[in-house]
């Protein structure tokens, strides 16, 4: 909440390889990262209480936790008070204390959590799947997105409709029908859905999500909706690069089903959903593994934070034990896939 969260920063500094003797804290806050976007509103402001930048301007993301190097985060008090993410993860000791011995053998940390608030509706879009990612000079994003809040008719626009092609979505593209070919989905409060690399997708107005994914910030725009960006200019779209990358065998996918405590296990993430009750530990959710946990309901107590909904932190490996919730919690679960 914005009493432990601190005010945003900017973007990141240059890499310092130090070594750090290991962590003693169960869990490990970062200072948000906020993103200004078009279709963005102000509820990480009116719901959660952070401070946002600028009051004029719409922020669409909050990066929760990010190594990229245009938005690395900084840990926030504990032992390892103003050290970025990215230090974390190139020290050797600490990946294994901290991320635990099941941690891929990546360059750099190979996940990014946000907050989106989608005021209005985004654009019609695609990531790239690994098979073409490169060749288009881009990085693969598969991710998932856990409904936090929806309006009354909020939609999710997702895959294809039945018996639309290449050939029928070059000319809806040039006619301007492209929403035609996209298969709606209505959406609620605490329902999820999983998006590979090459699902088309775009997220309705009134929702407010958390996104699990891969650290990619690869994003072609196949349509906008004919609206301007912030400064007033059209937005760039990218029909060829989005043609490559788009499964037209994807047709009518449905919401995401939940069985027991697991929503989503893929190769590069596995997430599950966990109801804590009064005076549970943390640590009974991650049973030792290295975890990113995110507040969906009810309020955690212990070392002095109050970590509450919205609010995302890492618990390394065989940590989580000083984080007990206050009455009944849920929380999101993310480790490695």
């Amino acid at each position: 909440m914005g009493d432990w969260r601190g005010r945003p920063v900017a973007v990141s500094c240059g890499l310092r390889r130090v070594s750090m003797s290991p962590p003693s804290d169960s869990f490990i806050r970062f200072e948000s990262i906020y993103q200004t976007r078009v279709w963005g509103g102000r509820r990480l402001e009116t719901r959660f209480g952070r401070i946002l930048p600028d009051s004029r301007l719409p922020y669409g993301e909050s990066w929760e936790i990010s190594a990229r190097e245009e938005a690395d985060c900084r840990v926030r008090g504990g032992s390892l008070d103003g050290r970025r993410l990215s230090e974390l993860w190139a020290d050797p000791s600490l990946r294994r204390t901290i991320f635990g011995e099941d941690a891929p053998e990546a360059e750099r940390f190979p996940l990014l959590c946000k907050i989106l608030d989608a005021r209005e509706k985004l654009s019609i879009q695609v990531h790239p799947p690994a098979s073409v990612a490169a060749a288009l000079g881009g990085e693969p994003k598969t991710e998932v997105w856990y409904i936090a809040d929806a309006d009354p008719g909020a939609t999710l626009y997702v895959g294809v409709r039945e018996g639309v092609d290449e050939t029928r979505f070059r000319d809806a593209i040039a006619t301007g029908r492209v929403e035609s070919c996209v298969h709606a989905l209505p959406v609620a409060k605490g329902q999820h859905l999983f998006l590979p690399s090459g699902r088309l997708h775009a997220i309705g107005a009134g929702l407010l999500i958390y996104e699990i994914q891969q650290s990619s910030d690869t994003t072609y725009r196949v349509y906008d909706w004919d609206r301007p960006g912030i400064d007033g200019r059209p937005r760039a779209l990218h029909v060829e690069e989005s043609l490559k990358c788009i499964d037209f065998t994807d047709t009518a996918p449905a919401m995401g089903e939940v069985d027991g405590e697991l929503l989503v296990h893929c190769e590069h993430f596995r997430l599950e959903k966990h109801r804590l009750a009064a005076g549970g530990s943390v640590k009974e959710a991650t049973r030792g593994r290295f975890a990113i946990v995110a507040v969906v309901d009810g309020a955690l107590g212990g070392k002095g934070a109050r970590p509450g909904e919205g609010d995302f932190f890492l618990v390394p490996a065989g940590g989580g034990e000083g984080l007990r919730a206050e009455g009944e919690a849920e929380v999101l679960v993310t480790t490695w896939g």
